[in-house]
């Protein structure tokens, strides 16, 4: 029998918000069924009540340490291969957002991982979607959302002085925030980057960066100020990482080969960073400063470019069977490094829903705004909404009154063109076909200097509709819906070899 999974009506009230002065209680948004749970529940029957108080922000989190025990005998599994596979996804998310992708590697290596061939891992995955094994497949599929579910994802940065996976661990500004939609409407996974220099107003202390929202009331804070500034967005649960588990991955995992654009020369906390352009395969500490550059003219943007290279590359990695034998030893050191208040039943239906979307309906875009040289913090981004309906009801979930969506034809918007097929006659050849069609809103960027044999058409602002209308118009491409393109454009068009 299947069941229909709907979530708790625990809430987050104004009075577990910590230190809300009065004029802020005063302006409290209502409070919707579908929204974050900040503190530990226990279920019992049908109900769901809280067990604790929130007097200390510190002590809002359960963490999942407590949960995994029930879970693993529902499902059959072991501890040491259920909890890797769950914490890998959890890491996956917090570096890019790329949930199904890494659910969709995650979720064959469940089933009997000792038992598992490298024939039968290659038949469990296909272009689009991953076969479950039968057993696991039959004891998830139990579990099915019946509406959208929005999680908070925050990676968070190590705290000087606490012990890894202790709750003080967990109390620094997060270095990532994302917010991920699962919405079993359309059977779409979406993830919106929000940069961590996002301006976020904070009771009795007023506009500062959303990144601080965690070390000041800890994820129920968190949740509130984001769900404000996304017009009273709900959210549901959330998920804590210490950014410190992804160098202690890539390390257990021997590496990640990942493809370096241009030479990244930087000091992080003192130490010299170097990385010389082209592929490299970069070790745990490597991996993190790749991660973490910050350009100076693009700021966080570019960081979350980086992000999502990495992690299709930590994913790519992670599927290779020579992999498995280590599984153990990274359990026991990726454990400590993740928290959330996500619920046994909620990870199953999770999992069951995710390795049923297809891949062309995983989609990421970057929280609209812009960087301001004025302020005092060159590096505040400033929320810019305008033409953005669209995107906050996909990728969100809200209707703001007076807020319209982008309706310009494709032939209308800012469109980069890219070389990467090692042929530079085909940038002017790309540029003179456009202009016949009427196109006009175009210009060219560096040359990306590896090889691609397809061309890529990458959906910068977060709609996949003109990617395709585009590909209509082109004949060809592949439309990638993601932050990876040129920032100041809405689509990038990276040529290809098939491009002649």
């Amino acid at each position: 029998m299947v069941k229909q999974f709907q979530w708790s009506e625990n809430q987050v009230t104004p009075q577990q918000v910590p230190a809300l002065d009065q004029e802020e209680k005063q302006q409290q948004l209502p409070i919707t069924e579908n929204q974050f749970i900040g503190i530990p529940v226990q279920r019992t029957g049908s109900e769901v009540t809280s067990k604790q108080s929130v007097n200390n922000p510190r002590d809002v989190v359960k963490s999942v340490g407590n949960v995994p025990n029930e879970l693993y005998d529902r499902l059959g599994l072991s501890m040491p291969r259920w909890l890797l596979w769950i914490l890998t996804v959890m890491v996956g998310i917090v570096l890019s957002g790329l949930m199904v992708s890494t659910l969709a590697l995650w979720t064959p290596l469940w089933s009997n991982l000792d038992q598992v061939q490298d024939d039968d891992l290659e038949a469990n995955t296909t272009k689009d979607q991953v076969k479950v094994p039968g057993v696991l497949a039959n004891k998830i599929a139990q579990y099915k959302l019946s509406k959208p579910m929005n999680i908070l994802v925050m990676g968070i940065e190590p705290v000087p002085g606490t012990v890894d996976g202790s709750p003080d661990s967990f109390t620094g500004e997060s270095d990532t925030m994302l917010l991920i939609r699962l919405n079993p409407s359309d059977k779409s996974i979406r993830v919106l980057s929000i940069p961590r220099g996002t301006m976020i107003a904070l009771p009795e202390q007023g506009l500062t960066q959303v990144s601080e929202a965690n070390a000041k009331g800890g994820p129920v804070l968190a949740a509130r100020v984001v769900s404000r500034t996304l017009g009273n967005a709900p959210i549901d649960r959330y998920i804590r990482l210490s950014t410190s588990g992804l160098r202690q991955l890539v390390d257990q995992l021997g590496g990640v080969d990942v493809f370096v654009p241009q030479p990244i020369n930087y000091q992080n906390d003192g130490s010299v960073v170097n990385l010389v352009s082209g592929w490299q395969t970069l070790n745990g500490e490597q991996a993190e400063n790749f991660a973490r550059f910050r350009e100076e003219n693009v700021g966080d943007l570019g960081r979350v470019q980086r992000q999502q290279v990495l992690i299709n590359s930590l994913l790519q990695r992670l599927n290779n069977p020579s992999v498995l034998p280590r599984l153990p030893q990274i359990t026991r050191i990726m454990r400590k490094y993740f928290d959330t208040n996500l619920k046994m039943e909620e990870m199953m239906a999770l999992a069951n829903f995710s390795v049923n979307v297809e891949r062309d309906n995983f989609q990421m875009s970057i929280l609209p705004g812009t960087f301001s040289k004025f302020s005092k913090n060159p590096n505040s981004y400033w929320l810019n909404l305008t033409g953005q309906q669209s995107l906050l009801n996909d990728y969100v979930g809200v209707n703001i009154p007076g807020l319209v969506s982008d309706s310009r034809p494709v032939s209308r918007l800012r469109i980069a063109i890219q070389n990467a097929s090692n042929q530079p006659h085909l940038t002017e050849k790309m540029i003179a076909y456009l202009k016949r069609e009427g196109f006009q809103n175009i210009y060219t960027i560096p040359e990306w200097p590896d090889t691609q044999r397809q061309t890529q058409i990458i959906v910068q602002k977060g709609n996949p509709a003109p990617g395709h209308d585009l590909q209509k118009v082109l004949g060809l491409g592949q439309v990638d819906v993601s932050a990876n393109g040129d920032l100041d454009s809405d689509l990038t068009i990276r040529i290809g070899e098939d491009w002649k």
